[in-house]
Formats: C-alpha cells, sequence, structure tokens
C-alpha cells in the first residue's frame, strides 16, 4: 500500500457534544468497537428542556472519562487511531466548543489528523454501522429536538442537498413541550411513546401542518398542532373534566408521524428514489418506526433505520462519518476549525 492512500479499513475516534450527550465512539471502517456515551439529561429534567450552560459543565466533567472508557471497551489506545472526528456544527454552541477543543487537543497530542464534522451527516452515516454501505443515492428523513430535515443524499461525504425542514418547532422540540403540557417527564418523546402505546390514536383529531395543496412539499411545522394539543387540554381542565392522557398523546404522536412519514414517502416517489434513510433521535420512537416501514412497504420504497441507540446522539456516528471521509481520501480539517453551531448540512466536514 502507496504510504499516502488512506486506510481501507481506518480506525477511528469520534466525539460527539451537540447536546447534552457526551458521546464517544471507536470505529473500524464500518465495524463498531465501542459507544461509550454519559448523559447529563437528569441535570435538566427539572428545567424540562436542555439547559446550554449546564450542558457545557457536564461535558467539560465527562470527556476525558468517557473517552477513557470507549477505548478501553474497544481494547485500542489513542496513538493506535487513524485519526480523531468531531461534531463541529450544528448545536449547541457551548457544548460544541468543549467536544471541538478536545478533539484538538487529543489531535496534538497523538499527532493525529482532525475531521469536524456535521452532525445531521453523521446521523447518516451511522446506518453504515448496522446495515453497510449507503445506497446512493437515497432519501433522509432526520428526526430530533433540534432538526426536522429531509435531505436527498447522493454521496454522504460529498454531496447532500436539502428538500425541506422544519419552519418552527422541531419534532423532538414539540414532544417535549407537549409532554410537559401532560404531566409526562423530560425527554418528552420516550414517555409520550409509552403512553400512547395504551391510547386512542383517533381520540382526537389534531391537525396536521403544512398538508395544504399550497404548502411547501417538504417543509415541516409542528408549532401549530403544538398549540392544538395546549387548547384541547385547556378546556377540558376549564371544565373540570381529567384529561386522558394517554389518548391525547397517542393522537398527538400519530399526527407527528402522520406528517413526517406521508412526505418522507411523496420525497422518495416524486424524485424517483428508492432508498429511504430514518434518522435522529425521533427515529427510535416506535410508532414512527411502524409507520414509516408500512408505507414504504406500500410505496414500493425500501426503509433503512438504525438500532434505536444508534439513533440518538452518538461518537459512533461521528466516527463513522470520519472513516467514511478518510476511507474516500477527504482531506482532514485544520487544527483551527470553529465550531459552528448553525452549520449547514451542504458541510459536510470542515
Amino acid at each position: 500500500m502507496q504510504a499516502n492512500r488512506p486506510p481501507v479499513r481506518p480506525l477511528i475516534l469520534g466525539i460527539e457534544t451537540s447536546c447534552d450527550e457526551t458521546g464517544v465512539g471507536v470505529v473500524r471502517g464500518t465495524t463498531l468497537l465501542a459507544d461509550a456515551v454519559a448523559s447529563s439529561v437528569d441535570s435538566h429534567a427539572r428545567y424540562g428542556g436542555v439547559v446550554p450552560e449546564v450542558a457545557s459543565r457536564a461535558h467539560l466533567e465527562a470527556m476525558v472519562p468517557t473517552v477513557r472508557r470507549a477505548l478501553d471497551d474497544a481494547g485500542v489506545r489513542l496513538s493506535d487511531v487513524d485519526a480523531i472526528a468531531v461534531t463541529a456544527g450544528p448545536g449547541l454552541a457551548g457544548a460544541l466548543l468543549v467536544g471541538v477543543a478536545a478533539a484538538k487537543a487529543y489531535a496534538l497530542a497523538a499527532d493525529k489528523p482532525l475531521y469536524g464534522v456535521n452532525h445531521l451527516a453523521a446521523h447518516i452515516a451511522v446506518d453504515t454501522l448496522q446495515h453497510g454501505p449507503l445506497p446512493e443515492p437515497c432519501i433522509a428523513l432526520l428526526v430530533s429536538g433540534g432538526h426536522s430535515s429531509l435531505l436527498m443524499v447522493e454521496s454522504v461525504t460529498a454531496a447532500i442537498t436539502p428538500l425541506g425542514a422544519t419552519v418552527d418547532d422541531a419534532a423532538g422540540e414539540a414532544f417535549d413541550k407537549v409532554a410537559r403540557l401532560l404531566g409526562l417527564p423530560f425527554p418528552g418523546g420516550p414517555h409520550i411513546d409509552r403512553m400512547a402505546g395504551s391510547g386512542d390514536q383517533a381520540a382526537v383529531a389534531f391537525p396536521r401542518g403544512l398538508t395544504g395543496p399550497r404548502d411547501a412539499a417538504y417543509d415541516f411545522s409542528f408549532s401549530g398542532l403544538k398549540t392544538a394539543v395546549a387548547r384541547w387540554v385547556e378546556a377540558r381542565q376549564r371544565a373540570g373534566e381529567a384529561v386522558p392522557v394517554a389518548d391525547v398523546a397517542a393522537s398527538f404522536q400519530e399526527a407527528v408521524v402522520d406528517v413526517l412519514t406521508a412526505k418522507a414517502v411523496r420525497a422518495c416517489r416524486e424524485s424517483g428514489v428508492g432508498h429511504l434513510l430514518l434518522g435522529g433521535g425521533v427515529a427510535a420512537n416506535s410508532r414512527l418506526r411502524a409507520v414509516a416501514e408500512t408505507r414504504c412497504a406500500a410505496a414500493g420504497v425500501r426503509l433503512r433505520v438504525p438500532r434505536p441507540g444508534l439513533c440518538t446522539d452518538n461518537g459512533a456516528m461521528v466516527a463513522a462519518l470520519g472513516s467514511l471521509l478518510v476511507a474516500d481520501g477527504v482531506a482532514p480539517s485544520a487544527l483551527d476549525l470553529p465550531a459552528d453551531s448553525a452549520m449547514a448540512v451542504t458541510e459536510i466536514s470542515c
């Protein structure tokens, strides 16, 4: 092998700190060796949402032990890795800065190339750890607390084109806010999913945002849905009636899932792309996975969804994208790379 040729199955250390999870993963090629996560979710629960300053402090405290745990779990040393990848954006500015600074320090100390990568592209790349190479092109539906995006993926290392995105609340954010209305704990997604299992999806006819004939075909809006739930709950409370939490959770969840899956399948059909990739934290939702599978099967679209543990924020996804970038011969980032809280998905690495 030529000295300047990138390794075929590079060994990558990935660091993720875009929100409240300190994630460190180790990947060799498309094989996951370690996925260590330190969550600060309990510290945010009493506030009903993520507090940026609390998240940044938690990342500082968790970084070194989490890196050590990932390396130990993988059975490798820092000197063994071929490169270090880190989420450079988008995300919370302070949280990103902690991860980027740590990655720079490790890269300098071990004399390793550094790759600053896009958080959303990493959510796409992580599927390779479970299902192998991505079909190109494919449509990606990424759904999380901060993002609801439809993307055309011609190459996860070179060409990602936005088709649509949320114009207000992202789906995960709406889950958190509705959970708070219903008296459910933070984060709201898992608790609404659990409650909805015993509820009636048709109990309340909540609106489906941006689904009219003149609305943007691939954009999303969940703010109006959140408001509709709030008004419905308040009306019941003013009337002195009990709020059927399971029914409201199920009806709300169905409205979100209906819009997400309908638009994703429509994008596949209208673009002539036969593969849909579902990713992001909300992709762990059982109803979203089930409806996506049913609708894709009916439309002749092949669905790829990583297991739930790979959908939420983690270092494995960052390492996976770093591995693909190294294997494709993409040049590493400069050591003065910034943390960019508004990093566009078209900027896969920086």
